[in-house]
């Protein structure tokens, strides 16, 4: 077929399926018509630094909370930061503002959670919490990542000093092999990849066996509250094992340490749906949110044809018509990111999306703002099932390099069940603002001088 002709097909199929977005308080009632009985909603963000995602993700959430009943948020973060954030929303811990909640996130790209949306989304939740009734438990948020070895190791300390002094001292002893990496485990990574020196992979997978085996032995004996305090302090000492495990992998194969990464993201979430089950005598519901590489089925994109599994199609292998997926797209605009690692983060221009891409395929609709079904609509799931460019940035953007460093192939029917397009977005706000971040990117336009 021309390829003219097949273009103009596939924006008339969008054009008469998509719906509109305003801003109005309806602009989603379709969506969550369509979500139904699902009881995990994962929701992406095509970039790790735009306002849009966030406010929307953080708008579909607030509804799903307040009409599905859903307990708690899982977010692509590391366990003890969120979990500061956590105890804020539930009134407890020493944070006195969403601000303070989201000190933890005090590492690079610290944006990413210490935001103006987060501050707002955290706001709303605390004060949805607040205005429960006496009894009923109250919804969480809870972080899936394992970055955060360094952390982890003072949590379970501090809960083991406070609660089996003999117990700290060995796992005290068993993590003193990280001591000489805690302020850069990308050398410990290094070494044990290279054999320089021995790795910690007993030690930390032992602490981990003792603690569950502990935890099994006294689950009876503790309210609820303290069983959270239990939970906390073991998810700590499983994101130490397997952050072990991801880093030792780090420099010897990155598609195994890519799927040793969304393994632990989705064994978490297994421990996290378990624990509130318990809470609430009742199958839990889970918004989950990551990026679109983590949450739409990575079978439906380059990265799965290569080897690589992601979270979202763990939960959609396990779980079936129980889950549902929602990516996002954007065609240009500004972008909170890095040039490189451990960099400030700095306002960038975006730049208008390449050829053949989903997102140029969306701008040319001529609609600014939509949402999508691309899964049950027959015709239309055919025609977004054809592969195509689409971009992905997250907290480093490279637009000299636009096309390797930000575009994969997806079939985008295969990857989400529904897609929001936002065609232009603008920069998430950072709390902490630096003068390169206020002042801007001089956009690639502006007049060279000679």
């Amino acid at each position: 077929m021309n390829t003219i002709v097949k273009d103009l097909e596939a924006l008339n199929l969008i054009s008469q399926a998509l719906h509109p977005l305003d801003g109005s308080v309806h602009d989603y009632d379709r969506l969550i018509q369509e979500i139904g009985n699902a009881n995990y909603v994962l929701i992406g963000e095509a970039s790790h630094g735009t306002h849009e995602f966030y406010r929307e993700r953080a708008h579909l959430t607030q509804r799903l909370i307040e009409e599905k009943g859903f307990h708690a948020v899982a977010v692509e973060a590391d366990w003890p930061d969120a979990y500061r954030a956590n105890e804020y929303v539930k009134g407890m811990g020493d944070s006195t503002s969403a601000v303070e909640a989201l000190a933890g996130f005090d590492r690079f790209p610290t944006w990413m959670w210490r935001n103006t949306d987060m501050v707002d989304f955290l706001n709303w939740l605390r004060e949805y919490n607040d205005h429960l009734p006496t009894g009923q438990n109250k919804v969480g948020i809870y972080g899936l990542d394992l970055y955060g070895l360094s952390a982890s190791i003072q949590v379970v300390l501090k809960f083991l000093d406070q609660t089996d002094p003999k117990a700290a001292q060995i796992a005290r002893e068993r993590y003193a092999c990280f001591d000489p990496y805690l302020g850069n485990i990308q050398e410990y990574a290094y070494v044990t990849s290279i054999g320089l020196r021995s790795d910690c992979q007993e030690q930390a997978v032992q602490q981990l066996v003792d603690f569950q085996q502990a935890r099994l032995n006294s689950l009876t004996k503790y309210t609820n509250a303290q069983r959270e305090t239990i939970f906390n302090a073991e998810q700590n000492a499983r994101l130490i094992s397997n952050a072990e495990q991801y880093y030792r992998n780090l420099f010897t194969s990155h598609i195994t340490a890519w799927n040793l990464r969304d393994t632990h993201m989705e064994e978490t979430l297994q421990a996290l749906l378990e624990h509130l089950k318990q809470q609430n005598n009742q199958p839990p519901k889970v918004v989950i949110w990551a990026h679109n590489s983590h949450i739409g089925d990575a079978r439906g994109t380059e990265m799965g044809w290569q080897g690589e599994i992601n979270i979202g199609q763990l939960v959609r292998q396990r779980y079936g018509p129980q889950s549902y997926s929602i990516g996002f797209t954007t065609y240009d605009g500004t972008v909170t990111a890095a040039d490189n690692w451990d960099s400030l983060p700095l306002r960038r221009h975006v730049r208008p999306a390449l050829k053949k891409s989903y997102e140029q395929l969306f701008h040319q609709v001529g609609i600014p703002n939509f949402w999508l079904s691309v899964s049950h609509d027959p015709l239309l799931k055919s025609t977004l099932h054809e592969p195509m460019l689409e971009r992905g940035i997250g907290v480093i953007y490279q637009p000299q390099t636009e096309r390797q460093s930000h575009y994969f192939k997806a079939r985008l029917s295969d990857q989400f069940d529904a897609v929001i397009h936002l065609d232009t977005t603008q920069a998430v706000e950072p709390l902490e603002r630096n003068i390169y971040w206020e002042k801007g990117e001089v956009p690639e336009t502006y007049p060279s001088s000679f």
